[in-house]
């Protein structure tokens, strides 16, 4: 069997704060395979984007620090990669669109020039070879007009045509993968919907692997195949996205399951919110960190942290001490 074109093993990610460390990505473990999209879930807070950062080393220091593990891309750790091996595979091979495009643009360049400059550094093009491919991938994510939007700024741009443009410059360079971090936030129902299934026809058109970050768990059920929940640092559930939704084998996932409104259910008087606030990272409970959360909670889980584990199921893992047990209240 091939190994994974991306494998995240054990990876720690701490930042120093004046409340102490934070301990933001603690040991999580996963891979996407090629031409696949994978999904990592949670809230707010519990490491998702700091996993993305820490697979492009975009982790800012002195703050914050890649402190063990391996990011393995195409059999190379990135982590023992030096400064300047690792600019070439930020953007060549690997594409990020990062959570808020009015941020993360230049408002000072040009569209143009913001989506030439990484095809002459990266692919060598000449500035007429680039300009056209601008041009090309302009048209290729639905922004229409494009020889006259590639003189405009990021100003210039909607919140919906800004997300087009850094799904264009994370393609520019045909990566093999690309890191999506909540790339519709702040943007309404219908664009949405358009920009997503955008980059799911793109990654099948290309052929490029995805790993989507969200808290939307409608984003995961329609456009994910693998899905990573996690919770405060940690990885406590994997599984496909069908066996996900059908057989939730942690109390977070399935909290996170039933506070979402169903239309394929009757109409309940009320939706139910998972109780209480995520632990604080800095001072992390001994057992299991959902345990002050969880109505299945039992003395075990609070004197000793689970480990994920194989489940029966189609390549199901979960870390719950009540993983079965849940298993079997679910399918009653």
């Amino acid at each position: 069997m091939p190994a994974p074109l991306l494998s995240v093993v054990s990876l720690v990610t701490q930042f120093s704060t004046r409340s102490g460390i934070v301990k933001a990505v603690d040991g999580v473990s996963w891979d996407v395979e090629a031409g696949e999209t994978v999904a990592l879930v949670g809230e707010s807070g519990c490491g998702k984007s700091a996993s993305a950062l820490s697979v492009m080393r975009l982790i800012a220091e002195p703050a914050g620090r890649i402190v063990s593990g391996q990011v393995l891309f195409k059999g190379r750790d990135l982590l023992a990669l030096s400064a300047e091996q690792m600019r070439r595979v930020r953007g060549r091979e690997i594409g990020m669109i990062f959570q808020e495009p009015m941020t993360s643009l230049n408002p000072v360049l040009s569209v143009g020039r913001q989506l030439t400059e990484g095809l002459e550094i990266h692919l060598g093009m000449t500035p007429g070879a680039a300009r056209a491919r601008a041009l090309e991938l302009l048209g290729m994510v639905g922004i229409p007009d494009a020889e006259r939007r590639l003189k405009q700024y990021p100003h210039q741009f909607s919140g919906g045509m800004r997300q087009r443009m850094m799904i264009a410059m994370a393609l520019s360079c045909d990566p093999a993968l690309i890191l999506a971090d909540e790339p519709t936030t702040a943007l309404d129902v219908t664009s949405q919907a358009q920009i997503l299934e955008l980059m799911k026809s793109l990654s099948q058109k290309l052929g490029v692997a995805m790993l989507i970050i969200t808290h939307n768990l409608g984003v995961v059920a329609r456009y994910a195949d693998r899905v990573n929940v996690m919770y405060a640092g940690k990885i406590i559930e994997r599984a496909s996205a069908r066996e996900l939704y059908a057989n939730p084998r942690h109390p977070y996932t399935e909290g996170l399951l039933r506070s979402v409104p169903r239309l394929d259910e009757p109409r309940r008087a009320r939706l139910a919110p998972i109780e209480g606030q995520p632990p604080d990272l800095t001072r992390l409970p001994r057992g299991c960190s959902f345990a002050p959360r969880c109505r299945w909670r039992e003395d075990r889980c609070e004197r000793e942290a689970p480990a994920l584990a194989a489940l029966r199921g189609e390549w199901h893992m979960s870390a719950c001490w009540q993983a079965e047990r849940l298993g079997e209240a679910v399918t009653q």
